[in-house]
């Protein structure tokens, strides 16, 4: 039997932001009554792709066709009255209404100007039947959980007559049980000859729920494939860049020295955010974090910079048991941490390099003890060299400088500190072949000082590279810690990911 004709068509997308080629040269197809996943690590293109069909972006090259109809999109709101209808992580309904309103807000049904509330209280509840919800629809949207949330969401999509429903990232605040009902819903939304397009970095769920998927790779196509055609391996290496048989076996870092431990944690762990783990971190030792993002890389590191508050477990600090409540106890332990998202949690953009660096410096000492000036200056300037810092000049604002020479500043502010652990999240991404070689011989350096580190990475060659053992994690479990001997290599690291355990 011939496959339907596609009810959504995107053909040769560009976008391109200054300085970046977002998107280039893309096709993508949807079919009626199908799950599709869009697949890809991040910075693949996939939020742009999704932006540039439902309007909030204008497609630079390319063309978009709607049930065989060219159409371009002015606005969400453009492509949510054609038919195109989004669903975010982030619920945005009004939760201070009741489930009733939120699903007909804005199209209420009314009689000489006034709402008919019980009109719109019965038809929310077929609405919700028809999903096999059966919910108090007077009640506020508050009451329910956020995978209800979500439902509802998908309901208000649904019954303003969506052709295309996306699904951007809709698991990831919930449980198993949350997902199994999310899952039905979207099983019968298929029935009823929906098209949904599915965004998740869950493999297993992509798995169990998608019947296609399109894989992007630094913003274009790598291929459509039928999901049951593709094995997890094969995906995991399309997505990383690198298939299997291609994978460079690198050299292993010698063992670290004998050691005591430095970190240890145990079952330490955050409901919604990472499954109870154990993993300990010695003097000296660099330990490295791989898997897919979403995978719980940087939820790891948050626990153990007590960025986030662990539900589950326990943390020791050389011996000494702690309860990080906040970053500053983390500094105050002498632990470092470098956001893999540098601009909206490391750098201040309008202040130099200077007051970049002495940030946390000055802030351990406290705003009543500012730093001499003269100080200052020896500080900046000794890491300004050390670091290769370019251009070399404290006064300039740290916005003006490259992505590479905006990470060391931020390295250089933590170095300040002589931290006992050094936890970078993602450091040489989005610079060039250069400044991560330096960033990378940095970390070698630091862990022959004697200074931990734990190193995430997307790149798998590179947490081989500069670790000793690496972890690596899956749906938001630590699924296995590896030592990184002559049987280790990136072939080994993407099994793990994709299976769940070493192969």
């Amino acid at each position: 039997m011939a496959a339907p004709a596609p009810i959504l068509r995107m053909s040769g997308i560009g976008k391109q932001f200054p300085g970046v080629k977002a998107l280039d040269g893309v096709d993508f197809r949807l079919l009626p009554g199908e799950v599709h996943a869009l697949m890809g690590e991040n910075g693949a293109g996939k939020s742009t792709l999704i932006k540039v069909l439902t309007g909030v972006y204008d497609i630079d090259a390319g063309e978009i066709e709607l049930e065989g109809r060219r159409v371009a999109f002015s606005s969400p709101l453009a492509a949510q009255q054609a038919g195109i209808s989004t669903v975010y992580q982030e619920v945005n309904l009004c939760a201070n209404l009741s489930v009733a309103e939120n699903i007909f807000i804005g199209r209420e049904p009314r009689r000489f100007g006034r709402i008919q509330w019980q009109t719109m209280r019965r038809r929310a509840t077929e609405i919700l039947s028809r999903l096999d919800l059966d919910l108090d629809v007077s009640a506020p949207l508050t009451s329910y959980s956020l995978a209800i949330q979500q439902m509802v969401a998908i309901a208000r999509a649904v019954d303003i007559d969506a052709k295309v429903l996306i699904l951007d990232e809709p698991t990831s605040s919930l449980d198993a049980d949350e997902v199994a009902q999310l899952f039905r819903v979207m099983r019968r939304l298929k029935e009823q000859g929906i098209a949904i397009l599915f965004v998740s970095h869950f493999l297993d769920q992509i798995y169990e729920i998608s019947d296609r998927m399109t894989i992007l790779r630094n913003g274009t196509l790598v291929g459509e494939y039928l999901t049951s055609e593709l094995s997890q391996v094969d995906l995991v290496g399309k997505m990383i860049g690198r298939e299997l048989a291609d994978l460079e076996k690198l050299e292993a870092r010698p063992p670290a020295r004998e050691a005591a431990p430095l970190v240890e944690a145990d079952h330490l762990g955050r409901s919604g955010a990472i499954e109870p783990f154990t993993l300990t971190i010695h003097e000296g030792e660099v330990v490295g974090l791989a898997g897919l993002l979403g995978s719980g890389r940087t939820e790891v590191a948050r626990l153990l910079f007590g960025a986030d508050h662990a539900g589950t477990g326990s943390l020791k600090i050389g011996g000494e048991q702690v309860n990080l409540r906040t970053p500053r106890s983390a500094v105050s332990r002498k632990l470092a941490f470098c956001s893999e998202n540098r601009r909206a949690e490391g750098l201040i953009p309008d202040l130099t390099v200077r007051e970049n660096i002495i940030l946390a410096l000055q802030a351990a000492r406290g705003w009543s003890r500012p730093i001499p000036r003269r100080k200052q200056d020896e500080l900046v300037d000794k890491y300004i060299a050390a670091l290769n810092i370019r251009p070399a000049n404290p006064d300039q604002l740290i916005r003006n400088l490259s992505g590479g020479n905006q990470q060391k500043v931020l390295l250089a502010r933590w170095l300040i500190l002589e931290p006992r652990l050094l936890i970078l999240d993602e450091p040489t991404r989005g610079i060039d072949v250069g400044a991560k070689a330096e960033i990378q011989r940095l970390v070698a350096e630091l862990s022959d000082g004697g200074m931990a580190v734990l190193f995430i990475s997307a790149e798998l060659e590179e947490v081989l590279r500069l670790s000793h053992k690496v972890g690596v994690l899956r749906d938001r479990r630590l699924v296995a810690e590896l030592d990184n001997d002559e049987g280790l290599t990136t072939d080994t690291l993407t099994e793990t990911i994709a299976s769940g355990a070493r192969s």
